[in-house]
Parts: structure tokens; sequence; C-alpha cells
């Protein structure tokens, strides 16, 4: 008799506990099922902290045939340049680190001051970027920049600051020099290194390819650019820090 009771006290208990969780994981009457039961019909949130549109520089970088992309940046005069009031001419776009010893091998020998004035007497626009951040290798205050341009004798247009290298992150410039050539209607015709010789010797200089002179011959003669792109070599653009 013991034995009998013990086993329908256990039954019932049994049977209170299957009800009790069967109210538990049952929706109330009136009320709409879990996510997970079923798919929502519910419209996604519009909340603009849901969904980030991208900016600007988290553009894929231009390729060559496209437009290059509008910019505008202050020089180290403070003299602000938009790359779209400068169509009708051709222009390079240099990045520049004068701390970097592969942009070295071509100032501290004179040869890059030797292209920006063989070609800006021919009415090229010739940009030098800088889009070292404060604090990091490249930069100085503007005139400080001016003076390092000074001593080294640079005969570029301007020198553009890029602090926040936006302008940079938006072109996908990855080294100094990176280099890019725009022709007079606004479009990208070459972009990459700027020789064959990815070293810091001047030495190399000597019968190198330079594919910026070759770029900016061929479409100032109205002929197709051969090489349009090319590995760019020199030290990592000093971007700021995320």
């Amino acid at each position: 008799m013991k034995r009998s009771w013990i086993l329908a006290s256990v039954a019932l208990l049994a049977v209170v506990a299957l009800v009790a969780a069967f109210a538990f994981d049952a929706p109330e009457a009136g009320s709409n099922a879990s996510s997970t039961d079923a798919p929502s019909t519910k419209a996604p949130s519009t909340n603009a902290a849901s969904a980030k549109a991208p900016s600007a520089e988290d553009a894929a970088p231009p390729e060559v045939g496209e437009t290059a992309p509008d910019f505008t940046l202050k020089d180290t005069d403070g003299q602000t340049y938009t790359l779209s009031d400068l169509r009708g001419q051709h222009v390079v776009l240099e990045w520049l680190n004068f701390g970097c010893p592969y942009v070295g091998k071509y100032y501290d020998g004179g040869k890059m001051q030797e292209l920006q004035k063989t070609y800006t007497d021919r009415g090229v626009t010739w940009l030098s970027v800088v889009s070292s951040a404060p604090g990091k290798q490249g930069y100085h205050p503007p005139e400080k920049m001016n003076a390092l341009n000074e001593k080294k004798g640079g005969n570029q247009t301007a020198i553009l600051m890029d602090p926040k290298g936006k302008v940079g992150k938006r072109y996908g410039a990855k080294t100094t020099p990176h280099m890019y050539v725009i022709d007079p209607e606004g479009t990208l015709v070459y972009k990459g290194g700027i020789d064959d010789r990815p070293t810091t010797d001047p030495a190399d200089l000597e019968g190198a390819t330079n594919y910026v002179v070759n770029a900016l011959e061929a479409s100032m003669n109205g002929n197709e650019v051969e090489t349009k792109t090319a590995r760019p070599y020199g030290c990592s653009v000093k971007y700021a820090s995320k």
C-alpha cells in the first residue's frame, strides 16, 4: 500500500510539472509569436544608427578609365585647390613624405624636381599630397613643409595637406611615392609606382622606365597610355590610426 501511494504521488507530480512547463512555453492568447517562432512581417528599421551609410573614403579606389574623384584641399600657403576646377589640363598627384627613403631616391638627386619643372612648364598641374597624420612620419605644419620643400628645391605646383587622410584613402594611395596621372577630361589614365625600379638607390634611376613620364607623353600627344597601372612601391602612407 505504501509503495502504491508513493508511485501515485510521483505520477501526480510529473503531471503537474508537465502542465506548468506547457503553460510557460506557450504564447499567451492574443500575443505575437516570438521572432524565432515565425518570420517577422515588420518593416526593417530605418533608424540611422542601425544602418550607417558608407563614407566617401570607404568607396572603392578609382580605376584607370574612370573619372578621378573630386576633392578640395588647402595647400601649404592656405590656397584652396579643387580637382574639378583643373579640367582642361593634365594633373599629376604625387603622394609625398620627405622622411621616406624611396622619396629621397627622387628628391635627393634632383630627379623629381626636374620632372616637376619639365611638366609644369608644359602646362601640367603637379600636386604633391601629404596624407601623413599629425605626429606621424612625413607630417609637418605648413610653414615647416614649405621650408623643407624650399631646401629640396621642389618645383611642384603646390603641396596639398590631407592630415585626415580622406583624399589618400579615397584614391587608395598606399605608398610614398604613389603616382596618379589625370587627363584634361578628368579621367584617370595612370596609377601606381613611379618607375620599374623598386629600390631606394638613386643610381637605379639610370635606365629605369618612368611610368609617369610615359603616361604624360602619351596622353599629351593624344595617344593611349600603354602601361596604365603598376605596383606602387615605397614607404606606407602614414594615415591616422583608427
